[in-house]
């Protein structure tokens, strides 16, 4: 079973991960910011990857840290429960609708992180959550589980509806990347990846 567990505690914030890759995208999420919830919900309902998140962070001075961390102990669980990444599809790309809004996102889960984000935000916030922080979480999330990470906004109206396309675009893309191949072999002209 592909699996893995990170405990990450610092003065800002105190973080329990756990995912499962092959669990059908069971979700326990409670980082204390209530769209970033709905958000990681998401992520993990549309990638098949059972998610039990448990944040607690410094909300009183904003939500940069429990946000960033998160993304940054979510993508070392990810990495963990790739492995050597050996016997993956490892790319994945989808292109996600919500309601006026149009996202895609394009991964490779290559041990090369890199992130490309456009996407243009009309409001500050969407409840507790500061739309700023969607290009640092996914930022953290790409760097820390080695992935090359490409996200595009198309177009979209309500900041709700655009930030939800996006985090599901990046579900589907990453449902699609970690599936198993059919013989277990590293899809690379190295070898490895």
């Amino acid at each position: 079973m592909r699996t893995a567990s990170i405990e990450r505690v610092t003065k800002e914030t105190q973080i329990s991960i756990s995912v499962a890759l092959d669990e059908k995208g069971k979700a326990e999420i409670d980082t204390g910011i209530g769209f970033f919830d709905h958000m990681l919900t998401a992520l993990s309902v549309h990638s098949g990857i059972s998610m039990n998140v448990k944040v607690t962070g410094d909300l009183h001075v904003d939500c940069h840290h429990t946000i960033e961390d998160t993304g940054i102990a979510l993508g070392q669980a990810l990495g963990q429960a790739l492995g050597t990444k050996a016997g993956i599809v490892r790319y994945g790309t989808a292109y996600i609708p919500m309601d006026e809004s149009l996202a895609m996102a394009s991964l490779d889960l290559s041990n090369r992180p890199f992130l490309v984000f456009n996407c243009d935000f009309t409001n500050q916030s969407c409840g507790g959550y500061d739309l700023c922080m969607t290009e640092e979480f996914f930022r953290a999330f790409a760097f820390n589980s080695g992935m090359t990470l490409h996200i595009n906004l198309l177009y979209g109206s309500n900041d709700h509806h655009k930030a939800e396309a996006v985090y599901k675009a990046v579900a589907h893309a990453l449902k699609t990347a970690v599936t198993q191949n059919s013989d277990g072999s590293t899809l690379s002209t190295k070898g490895v990846l």
